[in-house]
């Protein structure tokens, strides 16, 4: 059953700013932009952002307590200050899993606790499971699995809440292949004509902002889209929806065990029209040893009032669950 639990902190850290930075090549096609705050000398958290393809946020970094978090925030392949933004050619999860690998590598991180929502909880999951013995916990939001049915919900269930916006969606292509969305949509946005991808990013990019927060918000993201951060977006979760997010069938029902045995946290708003709360309902009665908190005034967005207490009162819950890093430690086959 959902728990509800006494707050701990009610919003997010102040600002801060990175005492590291850099690009880390992943391949010889892909460079990936990452980032480090908070205490040097804490314990590792890595925010793994939605999408795919929304790229992180200076905001992301305010989820931690800088005083205890080694908080690594990147740009995962194609998005956000990673290059070349955009870009699909060797994009696909299990390359996401592996970039992650080579910067914890990198950074000379044994392991770390997972932070991510949407599609972040997806990476998050596919990482700890191919690599469990370098998750120290999980922190997910707002779950999705990248299953069919989730991903037939994104493109036509949500307009059963949200019919203006789902028919303005629709309403971009021609009524001929209006049958194909996400085919027609793909085709557009990877079209080299700027004339084709840009409305289509837009259009892409507006239908999911105003799907995602319980209340509307005044934001008009994406309008003119200058930077192409709409345009990546779009265009990479056009790209791993129409390959089923690169992820088998009944994925991760029977892998979980790998997993079940370190701390987890899942957060859920009610009313989360873009990743419904019937996933992580049933993530969490696969893994009972999870807490499970469903929000009951919040949509979808992690910056809603009512989810981002929830998660900071998760990473303090995490914090407070030890009174040094042995929580944290990394766990290597000779330390049995």
């Amino acid at each position: 059953m959902p728990r509800s639990e006494t707050p701990l902190r009610s919003d997010l850290f102040p600002e801060i700013s990175p005492y590291a930075s850099g690009m880390l090549a992943v391949d010889g096609r892909h460079t990936i932009y990452w980032e480090q705050s908070g205490n040097p000398e804490g314990v590792p958290v890595v925010f793994l952002h939605g999408g795919p393809g929304a790229g992180s946020a200076p905001v992301h970094r305010r989820f931690f307590d800088p005083q205890f978090y080694r908080i690594v925030v990147f740009d995962q392949r194609g998005c956000g200050r990673s290059m070349p933004l955009g870009e699909l050619q060797d994009n696909t999860t299990a390359a996401l899993v592996a970039d992650m690998e080579k910067l914890r590598t990198h950074l000379g991180i044994p392991a770390w606790l997972l932070f991510g929502g949407s599609w972040g909880s997806t990476l998050a999951l596919a990482y700890g499971l191919t690599h469990p013995d370098r998750a120290t916990g999980f922190i997910l939001r707002g779950i999705f699995l990248g299953a069919r049915p989730e991903i037939d919900w994104f493109l036509h269930g949500m307009r059963t809440i949200f019919p203006e916006a789902w028919r303005d969606f629709a309403g971009h292509l021609p009524e001929d292949e209006r049958s194909d969305l996400l085919g027609n949509y793909y085709r557009r946005l990877i079209d080299r004509n700027p004339d084709l991808h840009r409305p289509a990013a837009r259009a892409w990019s507006r239908y999911e902002a105003a799907c995602s927060t319980l209340y509307p918000t005044v934001r008009a993201p994406f309008e003119t889209d200058h930077g192409g951060f709409a345009l990546a977006l779009s265009r990479i979760e056009a790209h791993y929806f129409a390959n089923g997010t690169f992820l088998p069938e009944g994925w991760p029902w029977a892998d979980l065990g790998r997993i079940r045995h370190l701390p987890g946290t899942i957060v859920q708003g009610r009313y989360d029209i873009v990743c419904p709360p019937v996933t992580a309902d049933a993530l969490a009665r696969a893994w009972p040893e999870a807490r499970y908190i469903v929000v009951p005034d919040a949509g979808h967005s992690a910056l809603e009032p009512g989810i981002r207490a929830a998660l900071v009162n998760a990473t303090e819950s995490y914090r407070l669950s030890t009174s040094d890093t042995e929580l944290f430690a990394p766990r290597f086959p000779w330390d049995a």
